[in-house]
């Protein structure tokens, strides 16, 4: 089996190794891909079966595909997905993708192993080895990240250098522990366990100036029932040689919020001149950008519930500032097609009122912010998402309610919908100077990016994201300096976050 990647654009871009008869194989191959969480980066794995005869993949039988974003992956750290047959039928297989970081490092090792006198497992010819190393991750799983080829019939093998990440051997750790283990390769898949041993990256520092590292490869079940054991071959670390290289990726955890301006100056939405006006067949302003920023930032949220609140209608009951679009309020609404849901079945019955006061709605995400800047993991940050068609009515306490969560882990993110002038609104956006509080408190960093629709109304949606998002990263970065705080990687945290009603 093999599989290709597909880079979204038909075209492959890279692929992995064949691993012969076996029907849950782990592949060794790493796919060192960019990463701009601006963008939506689509991603297709395709799962082939070779015959023993061919390896041409014409000639391969097609098991099926899986597709996603990098952003989902990057997430997550670890994407399962079942394979999708021709016709889009869902298989019973299932595809694991597992990213890394490689931040902070961009070294390479390229390592040279041998071995000498291993075990002979088989009765007619010689053992046929192969080596595969682990790294050891910090909650006790294995991660492979390298399987030399096969040397066949041959006890003293002599494997090909490779090359591999400082990040991916050890993730930049010199002490972090790595499992080597020897097999003797069978065509049917069902390989002879030869030994294994530990080592790690300081200890192969060692072959660094020409001298030659070794572990004894050791069969646990040979040392306990053998009394004259004393191992099962001798592997040998003849290269360790430090190379670099610059390409990396980053990611970030991001809990989104989004807050829609409902306000009379919107328009009738029975009109079709209304920014609200729902069309048939073409999505208003509102959506475009909704569904544009949202798709994105729902890659990086734990729960894919988004928060949604309204601002400036009249409702049956009273004028509410800040209220749900959706009726029944638990965590959010399920991803950004349930936003949109919300907002169309929400829109026929409300009365768009006024004023265009957004200072509630920062307070509100702040307040779930503030909770969160206190706990001891501090893995979560929000960004708010405000879609609104005017200059908004409360500038003061804007200017105050963003001054004071600039200290807090999240980003405001405001589009401006419709032909209005936005002259004003560019003063929330730190871009050209300090924004100050009415008090003259200055923001502690920025934290609002300001971009009016009407500048992508003619672009594409992915370059409204790409503006509104491109701060983003910075901005956590920013916050995480600010604080001294490290995040916890995200199989470590679960998420406990709530707003109240």
């Amino acid at each position: 089996m093999l599989i290709n990647l597909d880079l979204g654009e038909g075209e492959v871009v890279d692929r992995t190794e064949v691993i012969r008869s076996s029907i849950s194989p782990t592949f060794s191959k790493v796919f060192t891909v960019d990463f701009y969480f601006e963008e939506v980066q689509r991603l297709r794995y395709e799962l082939y079966d070779i015959s023993s005869n061919h390896n041409g993949i014409k000639e391969a039988d097609f098991l099926g595909a899986m597709e996603c974003t990098l952003g989902q992956i990057v997430s997550q750290r670890k994407l399962t997905k079942p394979l999708l047959k021709q016709g889009s039928t869902v298989s019973k297989s299932f595809i694991m993708v597992t990213a890394e970081e490689l931040t902070g490092n961009d070294d390479y090792v390229e390592l040279s192993f041998s071995a000498r006198k291993l075990d002979d497992k088989d009765f007619f010819s010689k053992s046929d080895p192969f080596l595969e190393i682990f790294r050891m991750n910090d909650d006790d799983t294995l991660q492979l990240v390298h399987r030399t080829e096969t040397v066949m019939n041959n006890l003293n093998p002599v494997w090909k250098t490779f090359k591999t990440s400082l990040n991916s051997l050890c993730s930049g750790d010199h002490d972090r522990p790595l499992k080597c283990t020897v097999w003797d390769w069978d065509s049917n898949g069902k390989h002879d366990y030869i030994g294994e041993y530990q080592a790690t990256f300081k200890e192969m520092r060692g072959a660094m100036d020409g001298r030659q590292v070794q572990w004894e490869c050791i069969n646990p079940k040979y040392q306990i029932k053998k009394k004259n054991y004393k191992n099962s071959g001798i592997v040998i670390l003849n290269q360790c040689k430090v190379i670099h290289d610059s390409l990396s990726f980053t990611h970030s955890f991001h809990p989104s919020s989004v807050a829609i301006d409902f306000t009379a100056s919107n328009g009738d939405p029975h009109n079709s001149c209304s920014l609200h006006y729902i069309h048939p067949y073409q999505p208003n302003e509102y959506l475009k950008a909704l569904v544009a920023v949202g798709e994105i930032c729902q890659d990086y949220d734990s729960d894919k519930m988004f928060p949604a609140f309204g601002f400036g209608a009249q409702i049956p009951v009273t004028v509410c500032v800040l209220f749900c679009v959706f009726p029944t309020y638990v965590y959010g609404c399920a991803g950004i097609q349930g936003v949109v849901e919300a907002y169309q079945t929400c829109l026929p019955k409300l009365q768009l009122y006024g004023p265009t006061n957004i200072a509630p709605i920062i307070q509100k995400v702040a307040s779930s912010a503030s909770q969160e800047m206190h706990t001891k993991e501090a893995m979560q940050y929000f960004i708010l998402l405000i879609l609104t068609d005017g200059v908004i009515t409360d500038m003061a306490d804007t200017r105050e309610a963003i001054v004071q969560a600039s200290h807090l882990p999240m980003s405001i993110i405001i589009v401006g919908v419709g032909s209005a002038d936005f002259s004003d609104m560019q003063m929330l956006d730190g871009d050209d100077g300090i924004l100050r509080s009415p008090k003259g408190e200055p923001c502690l960093r920025d934290i609002v990016q300001f971009v009016p629709f009407r500048n992508f109304k003619h672009g594409s949606p992915a370059e409204l994201a790409k503006t509104v998002l491109a701060e983003v990263p910075n901005q956590v970065v920013d916050y995480y300096n600010n604080k001294g705080i490290k995040p916890k990687v995200p199989s470590e945290f679960e998420s406990s976050r709530t707003f109240a009603p």
